[in-house]
């Protein structure tokens, strides 16, 4: 009996951390006097993948991008983007190898990110959206 009260506890604490993943939002940031008022995951996604390096305003980008164990970064790329860690890692290989673009500034934390596109008119990047305040302007969210 007590096992089934166990295994009862770790069924829903497991269900309810899946549901609060599931339910994560990413916000995708420029600097709060950004031009920028919006933007599709397709021009984000091509942002952060090397297609572009200007923002839909006509500013250069200067993307910052999470850590790969960040959870944030799976979710902005599989949403925004439609890719795997593993494909967004071969693409930047792929782009990195021939030349063609560099990959994003890695920033440590989310509260680094924030900082830097705070700092940076030009700075573009993402995190968990419960994370933003006030010195910076949300384009777009994915969930």
């Amino acid at each position: 009996m007590k096992l089934k009260h166990t295994l009862q506890a770790f069924a829903t604490v497991a269900l309810l951390t899946l549901a609060q993943a599931a339910s994560a939002q990413v916000a995708v940031i420029v600097n709060h006097k950004s031009p920028l008022a919006s933007m599709t995951p397709e021009q984000a996604a091509a942002i952060f993948l090397g297609k572009t390096s200007t923002l839909p305003s006509g500013q250069t980008a200067v993307p910052a991008d999470l850590p790969e164990s960040d959870k944030a970064r799976e979710i902005f790329y599989s949403k925004a983007a439609g890719k795997s860690p593993a494909q967004v890692k071969a693409t930047w290989a792929r782009l990195t190898f021939s030349g063609k673009a560099t990959p994003p500034k890695e920033v440590p934390t989310a509260a680094d990110v924030k900082k830097h596109v705070a700092a940076n008119p030009d700075a573009i990047g993402y995190i968990e959206k419960s994370a933003v305040d006030s010195t910076v302007k949300v384009v777009l969210t994915v969930e």
